[in-house]
């Protein structure tokens, strides 16, 4: 069973953003590792950023409660906007946390002059008796007596950062895993300067996608001080194939035939993805241009991935670039008007 994310931040299903907003700021000032000096406080710190980072976020949190942590982070879900969806939590609770609170220590106002006293504990919500000090939502500062009212400035998501992923047709027929080394900058913890960061996505491509599929990585973009990463997105693109084209789920086969074939017959022997052949023998006359379907023996259905799509053979007649005097007497007598 996977996690359940309303209940590690300790509400409801249904519960309004300002609850999720506030539960996750309690627990959060609770368990932060800077405060909480309990073994299991950097762990419990980490689940509650990624169940916030779910539940604050509509689009995560619509697939979630439709299908899920499975569902979510498998890949096989539909988002909102129909295109498969997956969600990859980015591993660094510090940086939710910062994001919440505007980029501002917390910590700072309350207890950052204890005389020494570190290791204080930290009651379940710090911030509750300061009614005036508007933590309720994305970190902005309320008025209160004795400190100065201010508005950090708002940070925005940078774009989206879409790149195409090139799969073969056997590959969108067996199902494979996909590996993409991406390079990004990445805070260090005094929360101003930067690093680079080598990082690996990893990519269930499932049976049958299509073409055009997006894979999103949240949040998975250059970390600056003053941005929100961008999400890094990822696009099926069909690798070119020497044989076949794709038409949705259906297999399309061009084959030449003479004008011979086309008239008096043809067998064939067809290939499929599954490196298995077919013998069709046509006794009907082959119009160009047609098409015969062959059933089951495309790709997997997206949805429906033990059925199958169809392989559709597509006949291009090659006429003849010259003809005896002889031969065109022939075929006048032989031909119909």
């Amino acid at each position: 069973m996977g996690k359940d994310y309303y209940k590690i931040l300790g509400i409801h299903k249904g519960m309004s953003d300002d609850d999720i907003k506030k539960a996750y700021r309690k627990l959060a000032l609770k368990y932060h590792p800077d405060k909480n000096k309990s073994p299991d406080a950097e762990d419990k710190f980490k689940e509650i950023a990624e169940a916030y980072d779910v539940l604050s976020d509509p689009k995560k949190r619509e697939v979630y409660d439709q299908f899920g942590e499975e569902g979510l982070k498998g890949g096989g879900s539909a988002g909102p906007n129909g295109n498969s969806f997956q969600y990859t939590f980015h591993g660094d609770p510090h940086a939710v946390f910062a994001e919440f609170f505007g980029g501002r220590n917390p910590f700072d106002m309350f207890f950052g002059q204890r005389n020494g006293e570190d290791d204080m504990e930290i009651d379940d919500d710090p911030l509750s008796s300061f009614s005036g000090f508007g933590m309720g939502g994305m970190g902005g500062a309320g008025g209160m007596p004795g400190f100065p009212r201010t508005r950090p400035s708002a940070r925005k998501q940078d774009p989206p950062v879409t790149h195409e992923l090139k799969v073969s047709l056997e590959e969108i027929f067996t199902g494979c895993t996909k590996k993409m080394k991406i390079r990004r900058k990445r805070l260090n913890p005094d929360r101003q300067t930067s690093r680079q960061e080598d990082t690996i996505l990893t990519i269930e491509i499932k049976k049958g996608w299509k073409e055009g599929t997006k894979i999103t990585f949240p949040k998975e973009g250059d970390e600056t001080a003053n941005n929100i990463p961008a999400d890094i997105i990822f696009v099926l693109k069909d690798k070119p194939h020497p044989i076949f084209k794709r038409s949705g789920s259906d297999i399309i086969y061009p084959v030449k035939i003479s004008l011979r074939e086309a008239l008096c017959g043809c067998t064939l022997s067809v290939p499929t993805l599954d490196k298995k052949s077919h013998v069709v023998a046509f006794k009907d006359i082959i119009q160009p241009g047609s098409q015969r379907r062959i059933s089951a023996e495309g790709l997997p259905l997206p949805k429906q991935p033990d059925r199958r799509g169809d392989l559709v053979i597509e006949f291009h007649v090659r006429f003849p670039e010259s003809l005896s005097h002889a031969t065109r007497e022939k075929l006048k007598d032989l031909l119909p008007l």
